[in-house]
């Protein structure tokens, strides 16, 4: 039976899966309302985001350097790879979810970082979010214009 052309269109489209192997690490990561499913994988410093390479999905050098900070203050710059599933929230968001992940994930695999991580401020779920709009204002806090006359 030949094959459509939908379906070699598809087969040629899809893209690899670029996954791990093995024992991993498990943490949530979260931040405003972007949530990151992170595992960390025994490797050589490859981190894979939404299936893509940490390069492609992060435009900016210094989020790259934010994602990577919880290896570095615990000294395990190329020894774990990183693969994480990040949804809501926006580019910053969630490039800090993934370093909350990460920095949970590392703890699971070495409880003896508990005090460098904790110090840096890594463990620390950043609970700020936008507040709720409330009845009869416009914004959060921001009430209608007042009419003296």
């Amino acid at each position: 039976m030949p094959t459509t052309k939908k379906k070699k269109e598809e087969e040629t489209t899809a893209k690899p899966k670029a996954t791990f192997k093995g024992k991993y690490f498990y943490a949530n990561g979260k931040r405003k309302t972007s949530v990151a499913r992170v595992r960390l994988y025994k490797g050589e410093g490859k981190i894979i985001i939404n299936d893509k390479p940490i390069n492609e999905f992060v435009s900016v050098k210094t989020m790259i350097g934010l994602i990577k900070f919880p290896f570095k203050v615990v000294g395990a710059d190329k020894q774990y790879d990183v693969s994480a599933k990040v949804v809501g929230g926006g580019t910053s968001s969630q490039a800090e979810a993934v370093r909350h992940g990460i920095a949970k994930g590392l703890l699971e695999a070495d409880p003896l970082s508990k005090p460098s991580l904790k110090k840096a401020g890594l463990l620390t779920r950043d609970s700020r979010t936008k507040e709720r709009q409330k009845p009869g204002l416009k914004r959060a806090r921001k009430g209608p214009q007042f009419s003296k006359r």
